[in-house]
């Protein structure tokens, strides 16, 4: 009995470590989307599907969804109770397996996925001249990426009704359209998945870490899960 409470003490304090860690990971991945979220606040008003946002949107889920397994996974740890455990494995494994599916999805269908965004930011740009906030939200990340149009500059001429672009595909000069030699010539969907890739490596390596100790959580849940079973079993 001495060893075997010996073992369950020692997975106990290993689970509630892994977990607590798990738990902070998800603050760290909760607080960059907020701060994504704030920092992007002013072109909110662009469909989901711009790089960034959606970047945004799926570290404050990620990070809360996190937030919740760890807390579970650390109360599971210290109250011994098998029905936690379970509960928390299951969850996790869940999370775990969709995260796996959700970067094979990614990695597979990159170029279909791109192009279903560029097709939702074409069809939101018809509303540009009646709709005060979606114009703010192109004009600040026209300005803010130095680029123009969604895949290119063109984009703008059916919104615009003529071969002219808006003032913030432009530095400077009168009349912003083909002509303008100050006008800024990149698409911007392109700028920003270009700067959401280079900015966000580091939360990428992170993500990986975190991974890491959720299949070490798996593993230490439900060894305590057996231990606590085998526990109960020698006291019946």
């Amino acid at each position: 009995m001495t060893v075997t409470r010996r073992c369950l003490c020692c997975v106990k304090y290993l689970m509630f470590i892994f977990n607590l860690i798990f738990w902070l990971g998800g603050c760290g991945l909760f607080g960059v989307g907020v701060w994504l979220s704030f920092k992007q606040s002013e072109i909110s008003a662009l469909p989901l599907s711009f790089p960034s946002l959606s970047a945004a949107n799926l570290l404050l889920v990620a990070g809360g969804i996190t937030m919740v397994t760890g807390f579970l996974g650390c109360l599971g740890a210290l109250k011994e109770q098998r029905c936690l455990l379970m509960t928390f494995f299951v969850i996790l494994l869940i999370l775990v397996l969709t995260e796996v599916t959700l970067a094979v999805t990614v990695h597979f269908k990159e170029e279909e996925l791109n192009e279903k965004a560029q097709a939702d930011l074409l069809k939101g740009m018809e509303n540009y001249k009646n709709d005060e906030r979606l114009k703010l939200s192109w004009d600040t990340v026209q300005k803010m990426f130095k680029c123009c149009g969604v895949t290119k500059e063109e984009d703008w001429h059916k919104v615009m009704g003529e071969p002219v672009l808006p003032d913030s595909c432009c530095q400077s000069g009168d009349r912003c359209d083909a002509d303008n030699d100050y006008r800024w010539k990149e698409p911007c969907y392109k700028k920003a998945r270009d700067w959401l890739i280079e900015n966000i490596t580091s939360v990428l390596v992170f993500g990986i870490c975190i991974v890491i100790v959720q299949l070490l959580a798996l593993v230490f849940s439900m060894m305590m899960y057996c231990q606590i079973r085998r526990a109960e079993k020698y006291l019946d």
